[in-house]
């Protein structure tokens, strides 16, 4: 994070969906009513800075409706700028989780790919004016896959962002299910790569990526990461999170990173009664750049991780925890003592 860009403002550029779920990890045959949050990768990731106190902006398209109504309602309430999210005359997207527990895993459906931010365009989006006083652009590698019109518009929003000097998260995740409008997503991806700073992801996203089969050891991370900066020569920074599920109720998470010329990693953490999986990566892209934003690397990924556990906890899409929650996970404090 270039010192100049600290507590400007973080701008995101994603899909707001609403979630709907069956409670008490029901299956949906056996649900007669659904809870319903509005989430979204991009959007978490605004919330949960929201929530450390960064100044955060989502750049987005809403249903013209009520229940576009409602999204932008969320999204302020969690903090998030809303001036750059657009209502249009399409749906807006939606997925469907029934929650897992033990042995059982939660699955998601989505119904996303005609909806309101799908028909997003490059003319509906000033870039020049969002990123005025920003410092960061965060992005994933979900919103290309939407449409080209997605795609089109980040591309030149990235452009914009790089000719300005600001720092570029990715995390370029691959949806396979997601790609249907004849773009090559693996392109697409290292294209995107290519105009950002901070990489946030691991061995898969970077074999998929550079079509390479590098293993997930530590030394098999290292010669990955070294790899995608030789082939991506803007990326300063690789930071990955390294999950083992021992069921849907009981995961262990570390984070790792090559910063240039040295690997990093955390102490691992276990959750052993996850409450909500969903946004837990999230989450850990939000405390990388809370953290590298206010810390030095390695505080940073200790922050990601101790964010990303915390979020395991957590009802709903959004980390809704404080910076010194976070610390306090950080510093040893997991036996989750009651605070009078």
């Amino acid at each position: 994070m270039k010192k100049s860009n600290q507590h400007k403002k973080i701008v995101s550029f994603g899909e707001v969906l609403m979630r709907l779920s069956p409670a008490e990890n029901r299956k949906l045959p056996q649900a007669s009513s659904m809870d319903f949050y509005f989430g979204g990768t991009e959007m978490n990731v605004a919330a949960s800075l929201s929530y450390f106190g960064e100044k955060t902006q989502q750049v987005t398209n809403v249903s013209n409706d009520l229940v576009g109504d409602a999204a932008i309602t969320a999204m302020r309430k969690f903090g998030i700028d809303v001036s750059a999210v657009n209502k249009v005359d399409y749906p807006l997207g939606l997925y469907f989780l029934e929650v897992g527990s033990g042995m059982r895993a939660s699955k998601i459906a989505y119904n996303r790919l005609h909806g309101s931010f799908a028909n997003i365009t490059p003319d509906s989006v000033n870039w020049d004016n969002i990123l005025d006083d920003a410092g960061l652009l965060h992005w994933t590698g979900i919103s290309p896959a939407i449409s080209e019109g997605a795609y089109k518009t980040l591309k030149i929003g990235l452009e914009k962002a790089r000719a300005k000097g600001l720092t570029i998260t990715a995390d370029p995740a691959y949806r396979s299910n997601l790609w249907k409008y004849g773009k090559d997503g693996f392109e697409v991806l290292k294209e995107l790569v290519n105009l950002s700073t901070i990489f946030i992801g691991g061995v898969n996203e970077i074999n998929e990526i550079l079509k390479t089969d590098f293993d997930f050891s530590k030394d098999g991370f290292i010669e990955a990461s070294k790899a995608l900066i030789k082939e991506c020569p803007s990326i300063e920074k690789v930071f990955d999170k390294v999950r083992t599920g021992v069921s849907a109720s009981w995961q262990k998470v570390y984070g790792r990173a090559w910063i240039g010329d040295e690997y990093i990693e955390t102490k691992e953490l276990e959750i052993t009664d996850v409450i909500d999986r969903i946004g837990t990566g999230d989450a850990y892209a939000a405390g990388l750049i809370y953290g590298l934003i206010h810390f030095e690397d390695q505080q940073a990924l200790n922050f990601a991780n101790a964010a990303c556990a915390l979020k395991h906890t957590i009802l709903g899409d959004a980390n809704l925890v404080s910076p010194e929650e976070v610390l306090e996970v950080i510093d040893g404090s997991t036996g989750g003592r009651i605070k009078r």
